[in-house]
């Protein structure tokens, strides 16, 4: 997977080297119109939120022990899962909406990140190299119940929920280069969408659960694409010689917002679900990336 410049330093390089019940806190309502995305212009990654037109762009976890990055949004909107490895290690946490209650659901010392939660509200999987190599595991909400999905000696990373809760895209080695897959929540029945000799990655679901939007490196560069929900009509989206990477549906599924280098440093953009429309949000000279549209 070619991912030169889509993030730079510690936490983020080695994740994506390996992936490529509430916790307290009070306060942190759910969020309307948001998107959250990671930053290090305040010195180290954090996460950040703003509103989807790019203004009010507000640090969240002000942490200096350590890179936070990676938000996902509960479905209500009044949580956001994290991965920081403030205490050592990529470990996923969660916080309010607001930033307050931040809590560490996982403790393992292998790397723990890129977590989704499920519709209800309830679960949250992610991918763990705690087994050895990368794999897709779930957990409740409160980081109890931690079990393995996936068992193959590739690398499987980036899972993501259908909204409807019965299954996780994901993508996976396991094929010889990186693909997209599908497999139903309990880990059952996995199944490749994409076949391309270039790396297809990084799949996210649409709200409605009717189109996967995925990065592909198939037309010499990474770009985004989209495809149906059973890998028929795969169409890019994007057309740029910079990278393109981290697509996020918006909660109506009209808009997509995403991580592009096209302006000579990586900033989130916003585009219209066929590709139309681009706007940037972010205009900063440190790296602004991995958007999480709110609910």
């Amino acid at each position: 997977m070619n991912t030169a410049g889509v993030v730079i330093t510690s936490l983020f390089v080695v994740c994506l080297a390996v992936l490529l019940a509430a916790c307290g806190g009070g306060g942190g309502g759910p969020a309307a119109d948001k998107i959250a995305f990671t930053s290090d212009r305040d010195g180290n990654w954090e996460i950040y939120v703003m509103n989807v037109d790019g203004s009010d762009q507000t640090n969240l976890t002000e942490d200096s022990a350590g890179d936070d990055g990676y938000p996902a949004w509960s479905l209500d909107g009044t949580r956001i899962a994290f991965v920081s490895d403030r205490d050592g290690n990529a470990e996923i946490y969660v916080m309010s909406a607001d930033g307050s209650g931040q809590a560490r659901l996982t403790d393992d010392p292998a790397i723990d990140v890129g977590s989704s939660w499920s519709s209800d509200g309830t679960r949250i999987a992610f991918a763990s190299a705690r087994d050895g190599n990368a794999e897709i595991y779930v957990m409740s909400a409160d980081g109890s119940g931690q079990a393995r999905l996936t068992d193959d000696p590739a690398m499987d990373g980036d899972p993501t929920w259908s909204s409807d809760g019965t299954r996780i895209v994901f993508h996976s080695n396991r094929d010889g280069n990186y693909e997209v897959y599908v497999m139903n929540a309990d880990g059952s029945d996995q199944t490749r969408l994409t076949d391309n000799p270039a790396d297809d990655f990084s799949p996210s679901w649409s709200p409605d659960g009717t189109r996967i939007a995925f990065v592909s490196a198939r037309d010499g560069n990474a770009e985004i694409y989209v495809m149906n929900a059973d890998s028929s009509g795969q169409t890019r989206l994007t057309d740029n010689p910079a990278g393109d990477y981290a697509p996020a549906w918006s909660p109506d599924g009209t808009r997509i917002a995403f991580q592009s280098e096209r302006d000579g440093n990586v900033e989130v953009y916003v585009m219209n679900a066929d590709g139309s429309g681009l706007t940037r949000l972010t205009d900063n000279s440190a790296l602004d990336a991995w958007p999480a549209w709110s609910p």
